[in-house]
Parts: C-alpha cells; sequence; structure tokens
C-alpha cells in the first residue's frame, strides 16, 4: 500500500510559486531602498534657498556639465564593451590611461 503524500504536488507547486513572488517583491523594495540610501550618500539634497538668479544659473551649468561629463563616460563605456577582442581592451586601457592623467 502507497501512502498518500500529505500535500498534492499542485499545492505545493502553488506556495512555492507564492514564496518566490514573495521574495521578488521583497529582494525589488530592498534594491529601491539600497538605491534611495545610495542617492542620498551620493548626492546630496542642494541647498538652493537664497541663492539669486545669477547664482542659480551657474548652478545649473555646473550641474550640466557635470551631467555630461557622466554620459561620456557612460558612453565609452558601453562602446567598449560592445567591442570584444584586442580593440576593446586596446580602447579601455587608452581610455583608462587618458583619465588618470
Amino acid at each position: 500500500m502507497q501512502r498518500k503524500p500529505k500535500i498534492s504536488a499542485s499545492r505545493k507547486l502553488i506556495l512555492m510559486v507564492a514564496k518566490a513572488k514573495e521574495e521578488l517583491e521583497q529582494e525589488i523594495l530592498d534594491k529601491e531602498e539600497e538605491k534611495h540610501r545610495y542617492l542620498a550618500e551620493r548626492a546630496p539634497p542642494l541647498n538652493m534657498s537664497g541663492l539669486s538668479l545669477g547664482q542659480l544659473q551657474d548652478l545649473c551649468r555646473e550641474l550640466h556639465a557635470k551631467i555630461d561629463v557622466v554620459d561620456e563616460e557612460r558612453y565609452d563605456i558601453e562602446n567598449v564593451e560592445a567591442m570584444s577582442g584586442m580593440e576593446g581592451r586596446k580602447k579601455m586601457f587608452d581610455a583608462a590611461k587618458g583619465s588618470a592623467q
């Protein structure tokens, strides 16, 4: 006589899927919290109260310049990753050597 399992296979599968869904949702929340912590640490809120129009314009120019630099670096990294073989490694080495100078 064969023993009947305490829980059916379909019920077990449903429970496993529900548990996986809960873990995935928790992982998403954890990543979002980590993102907020990282941004709060790396990019503190700007204090713009009391700045004149000219100072605000200078601040905007400065921020746009920083954004341009980051975009260029991101674009360079994406291009180097897209290249393969010796050419990609040479380009990555040249980029690292150029930023170190």
